[in-house]
């Protein structure tokens, strides 16, 4: 729903289960033909036991092309923008019988989208598709259907975190910052804080999201880093500032998504900057959206450096049951950049209320203001 796949973008495999090949394809690619030898004269297009398929560039010719397909493999994620999230292409196979007794579907499915993570589950054969002509008054049946899911799992795409989230507010000095070596420390000396200090960046323009990483040192080791800022308290609605920031020398971010989990997200009165989904179909309580960048605008995080980072500012509607300030509550519960969730600080490190002030429901300011009228009263009195 909040994930994408960005350049070099993605790439489908399976195991065939007989002797099948691939005699023709359109809309996508094979990434090795295989050893075709025992073929005299008409050759398939791949004899690989187990094929790779990668997605087709933009512009390829017409009879190259296919339904959604030829997007270089980059997807967006589904809650940006639908359309843009679906890839298919066409084959045509050989030797896989001529039946549904005697075709098989694949074996051991695989994607890596671009780089691993991903879990394919087996084929299931489903109700056969249906296809309608160009003129939509006849219908085709297929042969056979299958389907499958692959799952993404961070866990298995990264031992580590890669981003961490740090907090600040302007009822409290202290600046919680993301926890040390948040996103692991086993690079900790391969970092620089100058774009002069290393000769590894002349391969910036040629660098991809799977490249290995140059990151600005930090205490956190992190590539994204996403700071919370609660900025200010009003009578009936509290701001928040939220500021993605990118470390990485190596990487700009495209299409990227940010999730947030916070109980008054269902109240959100204003944002700017950014575009918004919430993501109510597996929460009913609407405490998750999906938080995005405009294109053209700011749908690209620049690499590290003094333009490597966006941000946007909420104003939130209080709900008097539930709002307060105290004990962390103004701060998000989950936090997740590009699909991957991100590393949150200890709860009791979090930015903490002055006592004077837990149960105070107006601004700083007002309350500043009021201590100040008193004191001038009361040196008048003195005076007189």
């Amino acid at each position: 729903m909040f994930r994408h796949i960005t350049s070099p973008g993605w790439s489908l495999g399976w195991t065939w289960a007989k002797k099948e090949v691939i005699w023709s394809m359109v809309g996508a690619k094979v990434a090795d033909q295989g050893d075709c030898s025992k073929f005299k004269g008409n050759t398939p297009l791949c004899c690989e036991k187990t094929p790779t398929v990668i997605d087709l560039l933009p512009r390829v010719p017409y009879n190259q092309q296919f339904t959604n397909c030829c997007k270089g493999g980059v997807l967006t994620s589904l809650g940006q923008d639908p359309s843009s999230a679906v890839s298919a292409f066409q084959i045509s196979v050989g030797f896989a019988g001529t039946s549904n007794k005697t075709v098989r579907p694949p074996k051991k499915f695989f994607l890596l989208g671009p780089g691993s993570g991903y879990t394919c589950s087996a084929a299931n054969i489903v109700p056969s598709s249906v296809t309608l002509s160009p003129d939509r008054r006849s219908k085709t049946r297929a042969m056979m259907t299958w389907s499958l899911t692959c799952t993404y799992s961070q866990s298995i795409a990264s031992k580590n975190p890669t981003c961490c989230v740090s907090m600040s507010s302007f009822y409290s000095p202290l600046i919680t910052p993301c926890p040390s070596c948040a996103c692991g420390c086993k690079d900790a000396n391969k970092c620089v804080n100058d774009l002069r200090d290393s000769s590894l960046l002349q391969s910036k323009t040629s660098a991809k999201e799977n490249a290995p990483q140059l990151l600005q040192c930090t205490e956190h080791k992190c590539p994204i880093r996403v700071h919370w800022h609660v900025k200010a308290n009003y009578r009936e609605y509290w701001r928040v500032r939220i500021t993605i920031s990118n470390f990485n020398f190596l990487m700009n971010y495209t299409q990227w998504t940010l999730v947030g989990q916070h109980p008054n997200l269902n109240k959100l009165a204003n944002i700017s900057s950014f575009l918004y989904k919430p993501l109510t179909q597996y929460n009913p309580t609407n405490d998750t959206g999906m938080f995005y960048g405009i294109k053209a605008v700011n749908d690209l995080i620049r690499e590290a450096g003094p333009k490597g980072y966006i941000y946007t500012e909420l104003i939130l509607k209080k709900d008097k049951n539930t709002f307060t300030l105290d004990q962390g509550w103004a701060f998000p519960l989950r936090v997740y950049f590009n699909g991957d969730e991100c590393l949150m600080p200890l709860p009791d490190l979090y930015p903490y209320l002055p006592n004077s002030a837990f149960h105070n429901s107006y601004p700083i300011f007002t309350l500043s203001s009021t201590i100040l009228a008193t004191l001038l009263v009361f040196i008048l009195l003195v005076l007189l």
